[in-house]
């Protein structure tokens, strides 16, 4: 282990050295509201593995930091290593420089921090020019501590953890207080119960159908299944009796709310045995994979529910979530709900093909082997689970998948991925084939790409960048690319098509069109699917438009939060307080329904994220429903307000809201 000495000259611009402790590598800092940090010249060319170091974020909130990783002749950052911290905890951080190779999307995070997340490309060491440690930017400046910042080659044992209980018998942030936060099992009680009572609540506007579409707009005969419809140039779904359907509801419909609890156990004033009978069903072991430990998740949503229902509690809670949705105007279950409420709650719903087809060597990350058999009988595999829903008219169709982990690199080139991976693959095969039976010679490539290949047999070799060696190996690169991305969708729609021919196809949920490409393939959809987080999603959906892409578009996840209620974070959209949610929800959704092509957005999500971090650990404030179950009731009376007007809004009736919420810096990871 080697030591890092922190000194005032690694100081970037914005940051202020408050305190030195006697340690060596112990300092206080603060950091401006603009992000500022420590660049750290000991990573350009160490020859150990591991940076660790205990961190402290003196604030009431959790912090998002990052590590940028800055290459010669690039002004922006090549990578970051973004993570998340909880606010006055003394923490480790554990990075692996070995994230570089950029394989690593979600990598795994020690006991006590947040989320790890690796944005960018693959960073080769002799490429790096400088690495700066530094906060994100923030709505004040903040202060840190740091000590024993050090590189190793040994993973660290698990750190200890201060000693203090943070979380309440609800699941609650205990440190803090906040409008409406649940004092007491009795008030708890009272609450839910009301909810429970307004169970029975049919949607509150006359000219809906009972399907949540408009009276006022008949599109065309009924199918029995929702479908798309162009007017004019005006896009719309059709509900399953031809009226129009704009779709509005969240994602994640569940009392899940899963609440990562192994290696901080100390930090809960309670939570129950495993096996204990009452609870048991409520523990479970997270499918995400960590080399480290096993993630651990409890459900204290779950458990108040219990506490309040008694044994029945499920099925009080189905009756009162149907209920609530209803009332306040969502006519959508969106994605990940919980499937036992699909086609039984009378509200349509989203849902996703369970399984994408995969095969056993990838591409670059979750990219398959495209043109293996493999992928093709995969296929054929995942797309039977279509079976049990294909007669069912509450379902509005499903997404293929939901945000790709290889296309989060902006204009990835996955032609050089195929060659950059070692392995002899059926798309390396059809890339040699491609490459000659267009050039027929090695000679006429070499020639044509500046190249010096021995002969085509060379490609089988590791290849670092190919398209980087001329304009033309560029184009025929990023030809073959698009190739890779219609087969890519192709394969797997022509399977769904055969066993499920009444259910839109809602695309793939990109995280963003972080290629122009990934529009190829677009005539395979019934509707064109990603997920935004913005204060105004026009320029984005518009972006699909201007692609080429003549489908609705349909937007999967949004979401805003604020920091005066339970939760230490706002999530990818910051705004001031619980009021700002619901302008902010109100002014999003009349967006997507004033734009041409816009025919519906899913809130990510039902439920609150738990303040010491979900399975991966985001801990958000951006939930329509704390983990009590209690609806926050600024947002939801604006939502209900929303969804009385959008009719006339996507008709073009009336005018989208002109009232945007008051934003702050987004404090997620």
């Amino acid at each position: 282990m080697r030591q890092i000495t922190m000194d005032r000259e690694n100081l970037t611009k914005g940051s202020v050295m408050l305190a030195k402790e006697q340690a060596p590598a112990s300092c206080t800092l603060q950091l401006s509201k603009e992000g500022s940090g420590i660049l750290l010249p000991q990573l350009i060319d160490c020859k150990e593995h591991l940076l660790t170091f205990y961190v402290e974020v003196l604030e009431e909130h959790s912090l998002p930091m990052h590590l940028l990783f800055y290459v010669h002749g690039e002004k922006e950052p090549a990578l970051e290593i973004r993570f998340g911290l909880l606010p006055k905890v003394r923490s480790m951080v554990c990075i692996d420089l070995g994230w570089l190779d950029g394989r690593e999307l979600f990598p795994e995070a020690m006991p006590g921090t947040l989320k790890i997340v690796c944005h960018g490309r693959r960073v080769f060491r002799e490429e790096i020019e400088k690495a700066v440690l530094s906060s994100m930017a923030c709505f004040h400046d903040v202060k840190i501590k740091i000590e024993e910042m050090a590189l190793r080659d040994e993973y660290p044992a698990n750190p200890e953890l201060p000693d203090e209980k943070l979380v309440d018998c609800f699941g609650q942030d205990k440190r803090k207080n906040w409008k409406d936060k649940t004092g007491d099992l009795k008030s708890l009680k009272a609450r839910l119960q009301k909810q429970y009572d307004e169970r029975d609540a049919a949607y509150p506007f006359e000219d809906w159908t009972e399907y949540g579409g408009w009276k006022k707009k008949k599109l065309k005969e009924g199918t029995g299944y929702f479908s798309s419809c162009k007017e004019g140039e005006k896009w719309w779904l059709a509900d399953p009796l031809g009226y129009a359907y704009f779709s509005m509801g969240p994602d994640c419909v569940g009392p899940g709310s899963d609440c990562r609890v192994d290696g901080v156990e100390k930090w809960l004033d309670w939570l129950p045995d495993r096996q204990d009978a009452a609870y048991k069903d409520m523990f479970f072991e997270s499918g995400r994979r960590e080399a480290h430990r096993t993630p651990l998740i409890f459900s204290y949503a779950k458990a108040n529910l219990y506490k309040v229902f008694g044994e029945n509690w499920y099925d009080k809670w189905k009756d009162m979530m149907g209920g609530q949705l209803k009332k306040y105007g969502m006519n959508t279950l969106g994605n990940w709900s919980d499937r036992r409420l699909l086609g039984t709650i009378g509200i349509p719903y989203v849902t996703s093909l369970p399984e994408f087809p995969a095969t056993k060597q990838c591409i670059f990350r979750d990219f398959p082997d495209v043109f293996s058999e493999e992928y093709a009988a995969q296929a054929r595999r995942c797309a039977q689970a279509l079976e049990e829903k294909k007669e069912d008219p509450l379902m509005i169709g499903y997404f293929l998948r939901n945000e790709p982990a290889w296309a989060f690199v902006d204009n990835l080139m996955l032609a050089d991925e195929v060659l950059y991976n070692p392995e002899k693959t059926a798309c390396k095969e059809k890339l040699i084939d491609f490459l000659t039976e267009r050039y027929q010679s090695i000679e006429k490539l070499n020639a044509s790409w500046g190249s010096s290949f021995e002969g085509f047999e060379s490609l089988y070799r590791q290849q670092k960048d190919a398209s980087k060696h001329s304009e033309a190996a560029k184009e025929d690169m990023r030809e073959f690319s698009r190739r890779l991305m219609r087969a890519y969708v192709e394969i797997p729609v022509r399977e769904c098509r055969k066993v499920d021919s009444n259910h839109m196809i809602l695309g793939m949920r990109w995280a963003w069109i972080s290629n122009p490409d990934l529009a190829t393939g677009w005539e395979n959809f019934d509707v064109f699917s990603i997920n935004c987080y913005a204060v105004d999603p026009t320029d984005q959906i518009q972006g699909i438009v201007d692609l080429g892409v003549d489908l609705p578009v349909m937007i999967g996840e949004f979401h805003f939060g604020a920091l005066d209620a339970g939760l230490p974070a706002t999530g990818l959209e910051g705004v001031e307080s619980q009021e700002d949610r619901g302008v902010a929800y109100r002014y999003y959704c009349e967006s997507v329904a004033a734009h041409p092509n816009g025919v519906g957005c899913h809130y990510f999500q039902c439920y609150d994220q738990f303040v010491l971090g979900r399975f991966d650990g985001e801990n958000y404030n951006i939930g329509l429903f704390d983990v009590c179950s209690c609806a926050y009731p600024e947002m939801m009376e604006h939502i209900r307000e929303c969804s009385g007007g959008i009719y006339e809004v996507a008709d073009g009736k009336a005018k989208r809201s002109r009232q945007k919420p008051k934003s702050i810096p987004m404090i997620a990871y």
